[in-house]
């Protein structure tokens, strides 16, 4: 039994008190695993952390492009798509029945429970490929904010019309060392303070944000809108009108994604009550409290900019002052993202690590755990690979970040390249395999017909967001400070 915890990922070592009395069986699970304790609260925080990130920041945008009565509207449509699936794939995090069959640890697990094959190769590509692109989008995001907390300053001090170019680079520099260290958390177990620290962080920008964009609106401030948003021939060409609406179509789509880790936060919950109720409330907990930012964020910053909302509400400089309070809203953001980047790159050093266990079970190198005594802490338990691998890792991603620092257009791709498989395809063809649901029955047709509504928003999506990255690489020079 010691040997297949070590060639896991979950694997903890334990000292000679857990032993005693029988204690090391009380710590695990019914399949030999560390035990868990997580509970709605902790998965809804998780939950939270991810949603709730830099897609609220580009709402406002997303708005102004589609509008008072498309923009509502297709927040809450992803919003209920999003939690209808959530549910579906919350059922098939045990198989083959959902309360008591085996438990799959991992996306990829559930999708080779249920449907095997190639699909379960294609699963793996499209979860950590998004998975990558989100860590990279959140090291592009959380530089915007720490840098709008020194041109807030300047502003402040010069006033506004001055330029105040600052460089994102040496920002998420900064970014990547503070995720060097935190990436040692050996698992999702590990990182419920984490994700309580930044959902509170999360909320704190969101109502700052908020806050700014009612105050603006009730000193009639506020900016021109209309029920289809930007004005053809006013403020946008035909065709560009097409290509942002599109575009902030796959903003709305990466504002909800957390799919991706749904299955990894599942599996953090105790076992009784059953994982997949209490996963459902937490989806239900999580998403609606992320529509309801989402509604008042967007809503009232389209209200407060109007057709000229900028991608990014609270860096973007719609706000000015006062500027200590746009700091704080910034810092919040930054804090979030520290968080916001851990929960979505633990699935990716866990897959990594299980392989690397896996196939070299004798390296001392990647299996030997050293313990280091941190003051006020305890032993912490520190292995040779994982230090080496995630700092590589991190350090790969934020060079990306700087080869690449388009946010909106970033935002919308990411979106829209996960939303189709991760969020509606595999929860759907998982539950008609699940519940061995007729062919062209009732259920089976209208399940198919979201399947593929939802993929035609997905490929119209992501056609927005490269027409939106082939612009921005024509004017782009690499590694110089953007204005």
């Amino acid at each position: 039994m010691a040997k297949e915890m070590q060639n896991s990922t979950m694997f903890i070592e334990q000292g000679p008190e857990a032993f005693e009395n029988g204690g090391f069986r009380k710590n695990l699970d019914d399949d030999g695993r560390p035990k868990r304790t997580g509970t709605v609260m902790t998965a809804s925080a998780h939950i939270i952390t991810a949603v709730i990130g830099s897609g609220v920041l580009s709402l406002a945008w997303a708005i102004a492009q589609l509008g008072w009565v498309a923009g509502p509207a297709v927040l809450f449509a992803f919003s209920a798509i999003t939690y209808f699936t959530s549910t579906l794939l919350a059922d098939t995090y045990r198989s083959p029945g959902p309360v008591t069959g085996a438990r799959n640890y991992t996306y990829m697990d559930v999708v080779r429970a249920h449907l095997g094959g190639v699909k379960v190769q294609l699963c793996g590509i499209a979860q950590y490929g998004n998975l990558i692109g989100i860590t990279i989008g959140y090291t592009i995001t959380a530089s915007i904010s720490m840098v709008a907390v020194k041109r807030s300053n300047c502003f402040h001090k010069n006033g506004h019309d001055v330029k105040c170019s600052t460089s994102n680079y040496p920002f998420m520099a900064i970014f990547a060392v503070i995720q060097m260290i935190l990436s040692q958390i050996p698992n999702f177990h590990e990182l419920s303070w984490l994700s309580m620290l930044a959902a509170v962080m999360s909320f704190t920008y969101s109502s700052i944000g908020l806050g700014l964009a009612i105050a603006k609106v009730a000193e009639g401030k506020h900016g021109r809108t209309s029920l289809t948003g930007v004005t053809v021939g006013v403020d946008v060409s035909g065709s560009e009108k097409i290509w942002r609406s599109f575009q902030a179509i796959g903003n709305i789509a990466f504002a909800y994604a957390y799919s991706t880790v749904l299955i990894e936060i599942q599996d953090t919950l105790k076992s009784h009550p059953p994982e997949n109720r209490v996963m459902k409330k937490a989806s239900l907990v999580g998403v609606s409290t992320t529509t309801m930012f989402y509604i008042l964020c967007g809503c009232f910053g389209y209200a407060a900019f109007g057709n000229r909302a900028p991608g990014n509400f609270l860096t973007g400089f719609g706000f000015y002052e006062p500027f200590w309070l746009i700091d704080l809203a910034n810092v919040a953001i930054a804090i979030h993202l520290i968080g916001a980047y851990q929960v979505f790159c633990q699935p990716i050093f866990g897959f990594v690590e299980s392989r690397c266990h896996n196939r070299w079970p004798e390296s001392k190198f990647i299996m030997r755990e050293y313990a280091v005594n941190v003051p006020f802490y305890g032993a912490f338990y520190v292995n040779l690979f994982r230090m080496v691998w995630r700092t590589a890792y991190v350090m790969v991603t934020a060079v990306l970040a700087m080869i690449f620092p388009f946010f909106n257009d970033f935002l919308g791709l990411i979106g829209a390249a996960s939303f189709y498989p991760l969020t509606v395809y595999f929860p759907i063809e998982m539950r008609i395999a699940q519940s061995k649901i007729p062919k062209y029955s009732f259920t089976w047709i209208w399940l198919k017909i979201l399947s593929w509504a939802c993929l035609v928003v997905s490929l119209v999506a992501a056609a927005g967001s490269i027409q939106g990255l082939a612009q921005d690489l024509k004017t782009y020079k690499p590694f110089q400070t953007q204005d």
